[in-house]
């Protein structure tokens, strides 16, 4: 049958373009490469059945392969003296040791652990650790910001140039000091610092002295309020000896020995406020209350106490008769 006129003659079909032999390589490379990443990350999963997977570290330590305490205590014997170290402070030329514990800083090793343990799932990882690939993991470092601040606070007071006003009890007498102007140590900046460095003795195992930021401060006592003191407490305390009985016992206080071991004053918000060294009174009573006992307020007997001594003291200081600086602890008090 002939065409109509105007069309265009049929094509025969176009054969098949030939697989191109490279492209057919780099396909079967990709799959074996899919096949043997895939071998590898089987591998790790049935090796990796530990605790704390393998290749864990922690500020250096390889912690991985085991149990959570057995990473525990590798984390404690590497890092444990480290962590307990006390940190060299230094404030305005001078320095000064602050123990962690006593500042809300410590190594929480069960944290840590806690934290780098289970399965970690991913590739990247997994495979890793079969080639000797380290799995880092952050210490746990808690910080008390309330104990830092106290425990810098009181550092403040004895480091530095700045003093601040206050009354020393000395053998047969009490001391007015004024306090003066000077450096001192810069609190709230020094958190930071001492947090810091804190972590990098952890880390490093070398302490070095860290210089704290300073400022210039004024004392917060008055004179007036250091006379105010002396003639409301520090005298009256200092004026003759006081006598504590208990039962058939008794025991006295002076002002040549024992109150200057026992009395201080602080300032607290603008006031010089007085403080009992209660070790140094445990010291001193040498045991002259054994056997005698108060009835307190569960009803039970308990043996009179440094507490009790304490409190008859305040009041015994202030007397100005002998009869005044005599007190009886009541042993049944209603």
């Amino acid at each position: 049958m002939t065409p109509p006129k105007g069309s265009a003659p049929a094509r025969a079909a176009a054969p098949p373009a030939p697989v191109k032999k490279g492209r057919s390589k780099l396909v079967l490379a990709v799959v074996a490469l899919v096949v043997v990443a895939g071998g590898f990350y089987g591998a790790g999963l049935l090796m990796n059945h530990s605790d704390v997977p393998k290749g864990t570290t922690v500020l250096g330590v390889d912690i991985g392969g085991g149990t959570r305490d057995d990473a525990v205590k590798k984390l404690d014997s590497v890092l444990g003296s480290r962590a307990s170290a006390p940190l060299h402070l230094g404030v305005g030329g001078k320095t000064a040791e602050l123990p962690p514990e006593n500042a809300g800083l410590s190594l929480d090793s069960q944290a840590t652990v806690r934290g780098a343990a289970g399965s970690d799932y991913n590739p990247v990882t997994v495979i890793g650790s079969l080639f000797g690939q380290a799995r880092i993991v952050n210490p746990v470092i808690p910080v008390d910001q309330e104990k830092l601040t106290a425990a810098l606070t009181e550092l403040s007071g004895t480091s530095g140039s700045a003093s601040e006003g206050t009354i020393k009890f000395e053998p047969g007498k009490a001391v007015a000091e004024p306090g003066k102007v000077g450096k001192a140590l810069d609190v709230s900046q020094s958190i930071v610092s001492v947090r810091d460095a804190y972590r990098s003795q952890v880390q490093t195992g070398r302490p070095r002295t860290v210089e704290l930021p300073v400022t210039t401060r004024e004392p917060t006592i008055s004179q007036a309020e250091i006379d105010r003191a002396m003639k409301d407490f520090a005298e009256p305390a200092m004026s003759g000896l006081v006598t504590i009985k208990a039962g058939d016992k008794q025991i006295q206080f002076g002002p040549a020995k024992s109150l200057p071991k026992i009395l201080s004053m602080k300032a607290i918000d603008g006031k010089l406020v007085e403080v009992y060294d209660k070790t140094a009174i445990t010291e001193l009573l040498d045991g002259v209350f054994n056997g005698i006992t108060i009835t307190k307020g569960d009803g039970q007997q308990h043996p009179v106490s440094t507490d009790d001594v304490t409190q008859a003291l305040q009041k015994a200081l202030l007397g100005k008769t002998p009869a005044e600086r005599t007190q009886v602890i009541d042993l049944n008090p209603s």
